[in-house]
């Protein structure tokens, strides 16, 4: 599978990813064809080879020809936009789920509902271009899995519509909850919340780089000249097929809790991040019957796990061990069939499928409209996923 690796050693925006996807290769009169979909008008874009600190980068510049760039919007207005345009379905729910991310944080900042956060800088033409942009880039290069480094975030102040705040800014901290961030003492603001936003939106782990047969560089340039290179370079290349995931197990065993809490349990588990949770009976010292709970999870999701378990069962304390886990490459899809659309998960080793798997909930609501047995729909949805 395709994948690409963000090295944010100088933080990340939105014109930089953009910037960057060009770098790579992306054609920038595809984009700007895909971009006149939103009906945006009083603007323009512009992309060029620049250096900074000697290295050979591509910048991207959205231009405002009427001055109206800075135009505020609330997130119903961008979700018109957005909706009322001819973009791709998949593309215009990334879309709204990062403005959507961007609209959360802002409203807890504000201490606002998030029907009445009106936006400044985020509701502007030019951060709806970047976030399109973005995710316009993403799926045009084939790109299945997005990993990225730890974001350099800066220090300092910077100035916004609201006033001085500091770096990172109140909105970019609270979307980089649970992501890892350091400063290397550069005065600047590195991530802006656009940046942020896109980045954990799209990417699936935050860290070392992943096993990667490296096949393009792209370097996207940012706008202040810093003391270091002040580019994002992506890395882009297929994943390795022995690119083992390390990963952590938390167990314990329980024999003195109501067997109804456990689905519960389960759920929140779930809803809190963990990558799978399950149960096994056991049989424990003098013949006791119990419960084996175990977790996989992701290093930065140990505490909050740990906390739910312990607040949500009788345990009294949890093994938690690292452990390694190798997967197909995955893609989901949406498939149009003579009953309706359906999604698809879609499993690969070295571009070969090797397993096709219809969405249950999608089914199962085709199977109960059109009044067919839910079989009948599985075997349509495959049939049409392998002839694409």
């Amino acid at each position: 599978m395709r994948a690409a690796y963000f090295d944010c050693f100088s933080g990340i925006s939105g014109d930089m990813i953009v910037a960057a996807l060009i770098d790579l290769g992306m054609d920038f009169d595809f984009l700007k064809k895909e971009l006149e979909k939103l009906n945006l008008k009083d603007y323009r874009i512009r992309s060029k080879k620049i250096v900074k600190n000697w290295i050979a980068a591509t910048k991207f510049d959205v231009i405002e020809t009427r001055g109206n760039l800075h135009q505020e919007r609330n997130l119903k207005e961008i979700n018109r936009v957005i909706e009322n345009s001819k973009l791709d379905g998949e593309i215009k729910n990334l879309i709204k789920k990062i403005f959507l991310k961007m609209a959360g944080a802002e409203a807890k900042i504000h201490n606002k509902p998030i029907d009445k956060i009106h936006f400044h800088e985020i509701g502007a033409i030019d951060t709806i271009i970047d976030v399109a942009g973005a995710v316009i880039g993403l799926k045009k290069m084939g790109i299945g899995k997005v990993y990225c480094s730890r974001l350099n975030v800066g220090t300092g102040f910077v100035e916004f519509s609201h006033g001085k705040f500091p770096v990172p800014a109140p909105a970019t901290a609270e979307i980089l909850k649970g992501v890892p961030v350091y400063s290397n003492d550069v005065e600047a603001e590195l991530v802006t919340p656009t940046g942020a936003a896109i980045i954990t939106t799209l990417a699936e782990k935050f860290g070392e780089m992943p096993a990667i047969n490296v096949e393009k560089i792209g370097y996207g340039a940012g706008t202040k000249d810093l003391g270091q290179p002040n580019v994002l370079r992506v890395f882009l290349g297929q994943l390795s097929e022995n690119n083992d995931e390390k990963i952590s197990i938390i167990e314990t065993n329980i024999d003195n809790m109501n067997p109804e809490f456990y689905p519960y349990v389960i759920d929140r588990l779930m809803e809190n991040g963990a990558l799978d949770a399950y149960l096994e009976n056991i049989i424990m010292k003098k013949g006791r019957p119990a419960i084996k709970l175990s977790v996989l999870a992701e290093y930065k999701d140990i505490d909050r796990l740990c906390s739910i378990i312990f607040g949500e069962t009788t345990t009294l304390g949890l093994r938690i061990y690292p452990a390694s886990r190798r997967k197909l490459g995955r893609e989901i899809k949406t498939i149009k069939t003579k009953y309706g659309s359906a999604r698809v998960k879609i499993s690969k080793l070295s571009n070969q499928v090797k397993n096709i798997m219809p969405e249950y909930e999608d089914c199962a609501k085709i199977a109960k409209s059109k009044g067919i047995p839910l079989k009948k729909v599985y075997e349509e949805v495959k049939k049409s996923a392998k002839l694409r």
